[in-house]
């Protein structure tokens, strides 16, 4: 029997493991830069295996070396533990015990599958070429990320290529998506405070209403995405937060505007962060307000490397995976992914595993009632490990 044969096996018979873990993560979710029980249990896991474990990152990062047999390439292979600040609203056994925490993202499923595929792959080392690393990255969700700090702390020393998935709950269950090139958008964050001078609403002649600064700034930006950027390059420019709360009568003298902006060029990010500096300074003289723009251009945009990408796409057609229904070009993805650091220091490939449930109903990412189908755990190791051995053996 072939390795992928055995490791195909393996992994159906350890489904039920892997659910089990991920409904365990999913109870006890915890924040960005917060994950220590997480990262404890995930080590605890590995620490009765034969493997070599090593901390890293400025978080609660984890690194899992395998080591095959015989010499080779060297893979990593990297999934994220970070929950989000969401209150659960689904009425689940296994929902969350932590309030206002919620794996809402799915990565407590790339979690537990990662883990299974690992112990599996440990018990085939011997039978391998060249080498894995696994990466359990905490603090995904939160900017700088988790990935920077583990990258400058030396998760990818001598390692070749990295593979990474994600859950998708918009794609149907058994589908397989991926995308060459540009692939998932990069991000930047501001705020924006402004101060005027405030007053009586009865005499706004002695005042300096910071409100009307800052809605004339939140109409101006809308001229950077329709003006400014080339109608075929994609970008988007979203103000999430105008803080001006007062009373009805009182002209207020400081407001703080939140924006976001996505990008799939790096040079659109340029052009976004001078226009929206360029504006905010003028805004100051214009409406005679002190303006402090903090700007933090942080996710660059994912970029799969298209060679890459072809060899893994065409092993994963060549296995006829039993649960798989389809592997298609799903096109460019409008959320950030810091998986983008490490697909600009090594030829990388992130590509997405569909787990929308059975009802067909709309359980999207990062909301309450987030829901994901569990067959896609099964669907993600076989697909990774697929990947992983062919990639070794070839």
């Amino acid at each position: 029997m072939d390795i992928t044969t055995t490791l195909m096996q393996q992994l159906e018979k350890d489904e039920g493991e892997m659910i089990a873990i991920r409904r365990h993560l999913h109870q006890h979710p915890e924040l960005s830069f917060q994950e220590k029980a997480t990262a404890a249990y995930i080590k605890a896991y590995y620490e009765k295996l034969d493997c070599q474990i090593t901390e890293c990152g400025d978080g609660y990062g984890l690194i899992v070396d395998i080591i095959g047999g015989q010499p080779g390439k060297r893979l990593a292979l990297r999934a994220d533990f970070d929950a989000l600040a969401v209150q659960e609203d689904n009425q689940l056994p296994f929902r969350s015990q932590v309030p206002g925490v919620m794996h809402a993202c799915g990565h407590d499923g790339h979690t537990a599958y990662l883990m299974v595929l690992a112990k599996n792959l440990i018990t085939l080392k011997d039978q391998l070429k060249g080498s894995i690393r696994i990466i359990h990255q905490p603090a995904e969700e939160v900017s700088p990320g988790g990935a920077k700090g583990m990258i400058a702390d030396g998760c990818l020393t001598d390692i070749d290529h990295v593979l990474g998935v994600h859950v998708m709950s918009s794609m149907e269950t058994g589908k397989i998506g991926y995308h060459p090139g540009e692939t998932q958008t990069g991000r930047a964050n501001f705020t924006l405070t402004i101060r005027g001078k405030g007053g009586h609403a009865s005499m706004p002649q002695l005042a300096n209403d910071a409100i009307v600064a800052g809605s004339y700034f939140v109409t101006q930006l809308q001229t950077i995405v329709s003006r400014r950027i080339d109608p075929f390059d994609t970008a988007s420019l979203t103000i999430g937060s105008f803080d001006g709360s007062g009373s009805f009568n009182a002209i207020k003298e400081t407001v703080t505007l939140k924006g976001d902006v996505r990008v799939m060029k790096e040079t659109t990010r340029q052009t976004i962060h001078q226009q929206i500096q360029q504006m905010a300074e003028g805004l100051a003289q214009t409406f005679a307000v002190e303006t402090s723009l903090e700007y933090d251009d942080n996710y660059p945009v994912l970029y799969n490397d298209p060679a890459f990408t072809t060899q893994v796409i065409d092993s994963l057609k060549e296995a006829h995976l039993p649960e798989v229904k389809e592997i298609f070009d799903c096109g460019p993805q409008d959320p950030s992914e810091d998986f983008a650091y490490y697909a600009q220091e090594r030829p990388s490939l992130f590509f997405y595993i569909g787990c929308m449930t059975e009802d067909h109903l709309n359980h999207p990412h990062h909301s309450p009632n987030f829901m994901m189908n569990e067959d896609c755990l099964l669907i993600a190791a076989k697909a990774v490990g697929t990947a992983t051995v062919a990639y070794l053996m070839d």
